[in-house]
C-alpha cells in the first residue's frame, strides 16, 4: 500500500507540473522585472528574521 501511495502522489505531482506549465511560461515571459535595489529591499527583512530566530535560539538555551 505505501508504494501505491508513492506511485499516486508522483503522479498527481507530474499533473500539476502539466497543468501549471502554461501560467508559469506566461508569467516569465510577462510578470514584472527587477529594478535596481530590489535586491536589498529583500535582504533586509530576512536579515531581520534570521536575527529573530538566533535571538530566540540563543534564549532558550
Amino acid at each position: 500500500m505505501e508504494l501505491f501511495l508513492k506511485i499516486a502522489a508522483a503522479a498527481l505531482l507530474l499533473l500539476m507540473l502539466f497543468y501549471l506549465w502554461p501560467a508559469f511560461k506566461r508569467w516569465q515571459e510577462h510578470g514584472p522585472k527587477a529594478q535596481k535595489g530590489d535586491w536589498q529591499a529583500a535582504l533586509l527583512p530576512l536579515g531581520a528574521v534570521v536575527l529573530f530566530v538566533i535571538l530566540l535560539i540563543a534564549a532558550v538555551r
